[in-house]
């Protein structure tokens, strides 16, 4: 059981590593990302500093403040429609890699969890397994956990993660804001 864990884990660093180098490839080296990523980057900047500067709310720097804010969302939503050929390229590789092994572990536990999960979370962590303790861990379980810790983990140490005051700035799906 441990064995097949540790397996588990090295297959999701290496699928982590090899995702994120096809993002690179895709999208971080090409000119339209570092472009947008530095407009983005600027109208954060811009933003933040209206926002201080607003001591007296008059219409005009508040109509101002809203355009920077509606360019700031816009080129969000461009950066992501960048990502996204990236994001299915990637969720190409994955489905592939999941398919592969979930072949190879099937009914197999894989390691055994300190904790029941929510019911539902237990479709998915006792997948294909057989018996009612739901302790045991499947494959899938703990290969999606630990590619989604260890990617998020990649992308912030190699510098590719997105700002706070960027994300925050609105994406693809993010709904409009209701006017006043």
């Amino acid at each position: 059981m441990l064995s097949d864990a540790i397996l588990i884990l090295v297959v999701s660093c290496i699928a982590s590593a090899i995702g994120e180098g096809l993002t690179w490839v895709l999208v971080y080296r090409t000119e339209r990302y570092k472009k947008l990523k530095a407009e983005i980057d600027r109208q954060v900047k811009k933003v933040e500093k209206k926002k201080k500067d607003e001591t007296s709310v008059s219409k005009n720097k508040k109509k101002i403040l809203d355009r920077e804010e509606g360019k700031l969302k816009n080129n969000n939503r461009e950066l992501s429609m960048v990502k996204m050929k990236s994001i299915i390229a990637i969720g190409v590789a994955f489905s592939a890699m999941l398919s592969i092994f979930s072949a190879l572990f099937e009914g197999k536990v894989v390691a055994k969890l300190p904790f029941q999960p929510f019911s539902l979370f237990q479709g998915l962590s006792h997948r294909n397994l057989l018996g009612t303790d739901y302790t045991d861990c499947s494959y899938l379980f703990l290969y999606i956990l630990s590619t989604m810790t260890i990617r998020q983990n990649l992308q912030k140490a190699l510098g590719f993660a997105p700002n706070r005051a960027s994300a925050q700035g609105g994406g693809f799906f993010t709904p409009p804001t209701p006017s006043k």
